[in-house]
C-alpha cells in the first residue's frame, strides 16, 4: 500500500491545494467559485479526503472534506501552520518575453521557489507592454499564471508581480546583491558569494541578450555578472535552473 497522504511529511505537499481569503485556525470552510468549480469539478474531491486550503500569504491548513455540491465544497480544519519568509528573498527580474514563453518563464520561476518577479523592460525585449490596457492584462496574466503554479507546488506564499521595471530601476533597487545571468561572465553561480539574507535580485535577460550599455548601467550599480555552465539556456528556463543552484546553495530547501 502508498503511503497516507494525510500523515508525515507528504501531508502538507501531496494534497491538493487550494485559495481562500483567510485561514481560520479551526471550523468551516467553504471553498466557492472559482476555487469551489475546481475542487468538485476538476479535482472531483470526495468526503473524507484531506485537502489543503491556504491564503497565499503564508499560511495553509490541512482540512477534511465533509460536503461536495455543485461548485461548492465544504471542509473542517485539521490542522494550521504559518511559514516564515526566507532570511534571503529572491527577486526574479525577467525580462519581457514574447508568447507562451512569457508564461512559462513565470511558471517555472515559481515551482522553482522564488519569492517576488519583477518584469523587466531590457532594451532588447520583442515584447512591449505599454502603460494602457495592453500592458495591465500581461501584468494580470502573470500575476495569475504565478498564483496556479504556486497552486500546483503546494506553495505556502504566491510571489508578488510587481508592475514592470526598467534598466534604470534595477539599478536604484536597494537589495543586498544583484546578480546577473550572462554567459560569458568569468565568475560562476556556484562559487559567487553569497549574502546570508535580505534581498537578492536574480537578473535574466531577453534572447537577444543584455546589452553593453545595460550591463555598465548594472555593474555601476554593484552587480555581479554569473554563469551557470558550458551551454546557453533560454530566457524562459535560465531564472528557473538558477533558483535550484541558489535554493541548494542557500539553505532554502533545507
Amino acid at each position: 500500500m502508498g503511503a497516507d497522504p494525510t500523515a508525515g511529511p507528504t501531508a502538507w505537499s501531496r494534497p491538493a491545494l487550494f485559495w481562500v481569503d483567510a485561514v481560520p485556525g479551526s471550523g468551516e470552510v467553504v471553498l466557492d467559485g472559482a476555487e469551489g468549480r475546481h475542487a468538485a469539478d476538476v479535482r472531483r474531491v470526495r468526503p473524507g479526503e484531506v485537502v489543503l486550503i491556504g491564503d497565499g500569504a503564508g499560511t495553509r491548513a490541512r482540512a477534511r472534506v465533509t460536503e461536495v455540491g455543485k461548485s461548492r465544497v465544504t471542509t473542517t480544519v485539521l490542522e494550521r501552520r504559518s511559514e516564515d519568509e526566507a532570511p534571503l528573498r529572491i527577486t526574479l527580474a525577467q525580462a519581457l518575453v514574447k508568447g507562451d514563453r512569457a508564461e512559462l518563464a513565470v511558471e517555472l520561476a515559481t515551482e522553482a521557489g522564488v519569492d517576488a518577479i519583477l518584469p523587466w523592460r531590457a532594451e532588447r525585449c520583442v515584447a512591449r507592454w505599454d502603460d494602457g490596457v495592453r500592458g495591465e492584462k500581461a501584468l494580470a496574466k502573470w500575476r495569475a499564471t504565478a498564483r496556479e503554479a504556486a497552486k500546483q507546488a503546494r506553495r505556502a506564499r504566491v510571489p508578488d508581480v510587481a508592475p514592470p521595471a526598467t534598466t534604470g530601476d534595477l539599478a536604484a533597487r536597494d537589495a543586498d546583491a544583484v546578480l546577473v545571468l550572462e554567459a560569458t561572465a568569468t565568475e560562476s553561480l556556484a562559487d559567487v558569494a553569497l549574502p546570508g539574507r535580505g534581498e537578492l535580485v536574480l537578473v535574466v535577460g531577453p534572447e537577444g541578450g543584455v546589452t553593453d550599455a545595460e550591463r555598465a548601467l548594472l555593474a555601476r550599480a554593484g552587480a555581479r555578472e554569473v554563469r551557470m555552465g558550458p551551454g546557453v539556456l533560454r530566457t524562459s528556463s535560465a531564472a528557473a535552473v538558477a533558483l535550484g543552484a541558489l535554493g541548494a546553495r542557500t539553505g532554502r530547501w533545507g
